[in-house]
């Protein structure tokens, strides 16, 4: 166990290192002076100089570094940090769980300000970024009483380009195509995009300089995607199947799917940065992001494989006719025209945008440094989900849905005939509009002191302001215009074994009317959250025997106002129908927190480095599990149940510790050991618990605080050339590898509890490089052990996530000075993502193959 063996694998690594030391300084050949290091081994140092520098445990990716394995979005450069995963959305890495800790503990910044998120919580989608317009990234794991509160996780902070701090050409463009290959075609669509971006800085007077830039890109990503819809067992209260006289656990049905995908984002990034003397440090910066999502999906939905109630065998499972694996039915072949299948043409949108900009003024004088800053974000979501939909009744359905295996299904007959198509109707979810507004302000005051190991005092303010709100609509309606010109495709090519797939196209045959449609008051919410920071800290240096140290002891104080506006529906019989009522509700809410916090770093020696830190870190709680809705159901005495948000949750707590063992045995390589442990006061899941509500004890599904806890893990981290192999200089590694060891539980499913969020056992990237005569390359490789995850924006809705492997290569080769020419590859073995419910592989909630993506593009600046 980590918990056991933590102290003592440090304290042996550590007696290793101080040993080792005396030889590899010997060894050293020090880079001649004269060579310039630029390309990928310059952003590696660059990285390995922010880590040596920091006075607390970070990892730093380089404004060279993103982007060179691969950049479609930077969280491909952040999941190849240690301890660092990152879930994949319609292909590309988006949301970043750290040290085994998921999205939601992970606060994200850029330029040090919290920002907002298009997401329903606080989570940060990383792909909203756009690389090129990042000169770096921090990810800080350990907490200092200057830094904002919100990350139990890791504070995770963008930062974007001061333009007289550029050392660089003036002028940067890159344009190129990528493509991903699902391995099938979708007919009338093709899988070739486009990427182009434009970066120009300079300096208008030598105290005045200038930052423009803009990107655009459009992915096309066509994939197939298959679907469990949930399993009948009696751990749930239902009414499953029995064989032999045990519950089996039935299947409700599956859903096989291709999705083709059009992405578009483009963005637009500014800086303007003024020094008129040594005193004087004034920033302004701009950033949009605009994402667009198009998605044509072509769906066949598989019912009628519950069962509810039945004696295996029966007319559903017939008499070897099914496959038991455990309790789980793992296949069959379902006859008596018992199933459904539905094949549905849909149209999915998505419109989402992010505005980030900020004032940022310091002043320094001989002791003296004062910054102010003021920021405001704000960021929008739109989208809808709209289809058509026709029944089919096939004489057999097989399916195979085992672990270890590719799901498939079969008919016994064609069921994209158009002759056998059955009109069904229509369904439409939204429009729904989410809207995140965040403005703040922060005064910070460094005083320096000389004489004693208190070297200097810094004391802070922040306020901030932040409002999210939801709004769905409901009773539109999709209307079907003409009758489909129906053909199909076969997806088998793309590693699955699914019917031919119905294809028509749904903007011909349909359209959105919307005059119609209300606002659906059991969906709308808006939180508002006050948060007032203040921290007092004093750095700290000295001499521990013949060690010195330096660091800092600080508390932070955080005081959070928030209150929720929603509706309270409550459905119940008036003794001929069901009526819901609705009413306004408001629900307050306060918390305050003291957070102490202590680091310290011991230069052991020229190249040796110990860190330790210990903290008291908050993550407040997701806003919209913060909301006040409440949907009721009142039939006495018998049935009184709801679901509703929790606008009275407290944040997530824990005490960390943190040491991390550094050692720099070349200007370009750093092998690391760190450890951490925290023990966790409280967590934020869904369950089922009793409330009164007017005098009325409702037994409520939704979020609620719940026993924390410990998570203790290590990670080891290797960067370095073969300076010390002749002939082989110009090669390196990166590579790195964490262990992670924990009791923290989800509160669901109540009968076996899932491991919490983010949860991988292990993880490790290993990356083989080369730089040198112009020429930029790596190969790539990322694990990670399987892990908890919420799939989409449901947080109720948890699976656990199969183990992945992720190949990727890039090749970079300099023409001239100006000129240059790269390609990248990513997910070259087309690794599936494979989720399954209620802790059992048997019990599959979603298989996807995204396939293997690819870009080609050249660079000029100058």
């Amino acid at each position: 166990m980590i918990r056991k063996t933590y102290g003592a694998a440090m304290v042996s690594a550590l007696a290793l290192a101080v040993a080792a030391s005396p030889v590899w300084a010997a060894d050293e050949a020090p880079a001649p002076q004269d060579i310039v290091v630029t390309g990928l081994r310059a952003s590696l140092r660059d990285a390995i100089s922010a880590k040596r520098a920091s006075a607390v445990v970070t990892e730093t990716i380089s404004s060279k570094d993103i982007g060179v394995l691969p950049d479609v979005t930077i969280a491909d450069a952040l999941a190849r940090l240690p301890g660092v995963t990152a879930t994949r959305d319609r292909g590309n890495a988006s949301q970043a769980s750290v040290r085994g800790l998921g999205p939601r503990l992970v606060l994200g910044l850029v330029n040090g300000r919290e920002v907002a998120s298009s997401e329903p919580d606080r989570n940060v989608r990383w792909e909203i970024y756009p690389s090129e317009a990042v000169s770096g990234v921090t990810v800080y794991k350990s907490q200092g009483a200057d830094l904002i509160a919100g990350g139990v996780a890791a504070t995770i902070d963008i930062r974007t380009i001061r333009p007289l701090d550029y050392v660089g050409p003036h002028f940067i463009m890159r344009a190129g195509a990528q493509m991903n290959d699902p391995g099938f075609r979708i007919p009338n669509y093709d899988n070739v995009g486009t990427r182009g971006s434009v970066q120009y800085i300079t300096r208008l007077t030598d105290t005045l300089g200038l930052s423009l830039g803009g990107t655009y890109q459009k992915q096309k990503n066509g994939y197939s995607s298959f679907q469990g819809w949930g399993y009948n067992n009696a751990d749930a209260g239902n009414s499953p199947p029995t064989y032999n006289g045990q519950s089996v656990n039935a299947p409700w049905g599956a859903q096989a799917e291709v999705k083709a995908l059009i992405e578009e984002r483009w963005s637009t990034s500014a800086g303007l940065q003024w020094k008129p003397d040594d005193h004087w440090d004034v920033n302004a910066d701009f950033l949009y992001s605009n994402v667009k999502i198009n998605e044509n999906q072509f769906q066949q939905w598989h019912g009628g494989w519950g069962d509810w109630g039945g004696t295996l065998p029966d007319d559903t499972y017939g008499a070897g006719q099914f496959t038991l694996a455990g309790n789980d039915i793992v296949g069959a072949t379902v006859g008596n025209y018992k199933t459904t299948v539905t094949n549905v043409i849909a149209k999915y949108t998505e419109d989402k945008n992010l505005l980030a900009t900020g004032l940022n003024a310091r002043y320094r004088a001989d002791d003296v440094t004062v910054k102010f800053d003021a920021s405001y974000s704000q960021a929008r979501r739109n989208n809808t989900w709209a289809a058509q939909e026709w029944n089919v009744w096939p004489q057999s359905v097989t399916f195979n849905t085992a672990a270890g295996v590719v799901p498939s299904i079969s008919t016994a007959t064609d069921v994209t005939a158009a002759s056998a198509q059955s009109y069904a109707g229509t369904g439409l979810t939204g429009p729904q509009r989410l809207v995140d507004a965040l403005g703040a302000m922060a005064l910070d005051f460094n005083y320096k002191l000389h004489g004693g190991i208190v070297t200097a005092l810094n004391a802070g303010l922040r306020y901030s302001n932040r409002i999210k709100s939801f709004n769905s609509l409901t009773g539109g309606t999709v209307n079907l215009m003409t009758t489909p010109n129906f053909s199909s495709f076969n997806i088998t090519g793309g590693g699955f074994s699914f019917p031919n797939m119905l294809y028509a196209n749904y903007d011909a045959i349909s359209s959105l009317n919307l005059n119609t449609a209300t606002q659906d008051k059991t969906q709308y919410w808006r939180v508002r959250e006050d948060d007032f920071e203040a921290y007092a800290m004093a750095e700290l240096a000295g001499n521990l025997g013949a060690v010195p140290y330096y660091g800092n002891l600080g508390v932070r104080m955080v005081d959070v106002s928030t209150g929720s506006s929603a509706y309270q529906g409550v459905t119940s019989w008036n003794g001929s129908a069901n009526v819901t009522t609705y009413n306004p509700v408001y629900a307050p809410n306060h918390y305050f927190r003291v957070l102490p916090s202590l680091n310290l770093n011991f230069d052991l020696n020229d190249h040796l480095k110990l860190r330790a830190g210990v903290a008291r870190v908050l993550s407040r709680p997701p806003l919209d599990e913060l909301r006040a809705s409440q949907n009721l159901s009142y039939y006495p005495p018998s049935y009184l149940s709801g679901s509703a948000g929790n606008p009275n949750l407290k944040p997530f707590m824990a005490t960390q510790g943190d040491l991390s063992l550094e050692y720099y045995f070349h200007k370009d390589a750093v092998i690391a050991l760190a450890g951490y442990y925290k023990d966790v006061d409280s967590n934020v899941g869904y369950t089922q618990y009793p409330t009164t509500i007017a005098g009325t004890t409702y037994t409520i599904t939704g979020p609620a605080n719940g026993k924390g806890g410990y998570i203790a893990g290590t990670e080891l981290s290797l960067s370095t050339p073969f300076w010390f192999v002749p002939g082989l200089s110009n090669f390196g590694v990166y590579a790195n590898a964490a262990l992670v060891d924990s009791n923290l539980k989800e509160m669901t499913p109540t009968y076996n509890p899932l491991p919490a969020v983010g949860m991988a056992k292990f993880t490790s990237q290993f990356d083989l490089w080369y730089s040198g005569h112009g020429v930029d390359a790596r190969i790539g490789i990322k694990h990670h052990s399987p892990q908890t995850v919420i799939f989409g924006w449901d947080a109720s809705k948890l699976t656990r996530m199969e183990s992945e492997t992720i190949v990727g290569a890039s090749v970079s080769y300099a023409i001239t000075k100006a000129i240059s020419l790269r390609v990248q590859a990513n997910n070259l073995t087309n690794q599936a993502a494979r989720f399954y419910y209620a802790n059992d592989p048997n019990q599959i909630a979603r298989y996807e193959k995204y396939g293997p993506s690819y870009l080609a593009d050249v660079t000029v600046k100058f």
